[in-house]
């Protein structure tokens, strides 16, 4: 699975860096999931969600960036989430600013036994990316809600509005030129 992976990267001229993560176009379909992660559907992400689940929204900030100077950040527009969940903006970006993936880890659950559900958009990669590190660092249930934000709406589950959850350790999460 992951060698073919590899190959579609290649084919769509570098959409992965070397160690196998989407850095560029991120929206777009989504085969299937990363190793070691498994997908869910809308009813299982509320199931979990009303069990205690850690729910990890990694939907970008369109628009928006972590201000290091007054350690906040920046909103062009409002962000709604699921009830519960933690938004962490850049932190599913597979070349993560520094700090995002700290930031992700500090977020995820400490027994890393316990379930992590991660979700952004439909057909979105950035769910993907932070799924993968979560299991890279070592958690044992990550669920991939690949239909997201999007999925939920789509069922008439209320939304919420939120804020990020915090900012990143240092270094601080500084915007690309």
């Amino acid at each position: 699975m992951w060698r073919a992976l590899m190959l579609v990267a290649a084919l769509q001229g570098g959409d992965f860096d070397a160690a196998g993560y989407r850095i560029a176009r991120y929206r777009g379909v989504v085969a299937a999931a990363p190793a070691g992660v498994v997908r869910i559907d809308a009813d299982a992400a509320r199931a979990l969600q009303r069990r205690g689940a850690r729910l990890i929204d990694v939907t970008p900030a369109e628009g928006g960036h972590w201000d290091p100077a007054r350690r906040a950040w920046r909103l062009a527009e409002a962000h709604a989430t699921i009830p519960g969940a933690r938004w962490l903006p850049e932190a599913g970006r597979g070349d993560a600013p520094p700090g995002a993936v700290a930031w992700l880890l500090s977020v995820a659950p400490a027994n890393k036994r316990r379930p992590v559900v991660v979700f952004c958009l439909a057909d979105c990669w950035m769910s993907w990316n932070a799924a993968r590190r979560l299991v890279a660092a070592g958690h044992r249930d990550v669920r991939w809600f690949a239909e997201g934000i999007d999925g939920w709406r789509e069922r008439g589950w209320p939304l919420v509005p939120v804020s990020p959850a915090g900012g990143p350790a240092r270094p601080a999460i500084v915007p690309k030129a």
